[in-house]
């Protein structure tokens, strides 16, 4: 496995920040949509819209030069602008992407546990996330006590309890 660190996501990580949410988005080589179109879409921008906001957490995940290569944060939405993966207000929803070359290494499961903890920590009773059908993402959440809450058409919505 080749090395990685961690570090707590800043407001300055906005842009790669984004640019995980368009690896999120494209997790199937063969679905894969270009840039200006998952960024067109609010669905994926408003988990990175006014990146950081007080009520924002995340991790990125860096090698050993320092440079991003995954990140894994949460926020809290409204009922009126839920996020893919919303359960109910006061729950935040968690979304997670690394970089093609570093995915299988350790990388995602670490900033997942990670997050975990920083959420546990803030008081937050559950976490929640959205996976498409196929992403095999699914399975590390499921390794990780995330369980199927909702199946809306073409995804799953997971929650963990964190008490």
């Amino acid at each position: 496995m080749t090395a990685f660190g961690l570090r707590a996501a800043v407001g300055s990580d906005s842009r790669f920040l984004t640019d995980m949410v368009v690896e999120a988005a494209n997790w199937n080589p063969s679905a894969s949509r270009q840039r200006v179109s998952v960024l067109a879409d609010p669905d994926y921008t408003r988990y990175v819209t006014g990146w950081q906001r007080p009520s924002d957490a995340g991790v990125v995940a860096v090698d050993s030069d320092g440079v991003p290569v995954g990140a894994c944060w949460f926020r809290l939405f409204p009922t009126n602008a839920p996020g893919h993966g919303f359960v109910a207000v006061g729950v935040p929803e968690l979304i997670l992407g690394v970089s093609p070359i570093w995915r299988a290494q350790g990388a995602g499961r670490a900033l997942l546990r990670e997050v975990v903890s920083i959420a546990r920590t803030a008081g937050h009773a559950r976490l929640t996330l959205s996976v498409e059908r196929g992403n095999h993402a699914a399975d590390l959440y499921r390794s990780e006590g995330f369980v199927t809450v909702a199946t809306p058409v073409s995804r799953d919505t997971m929650v963990k309890n964190l008490r």
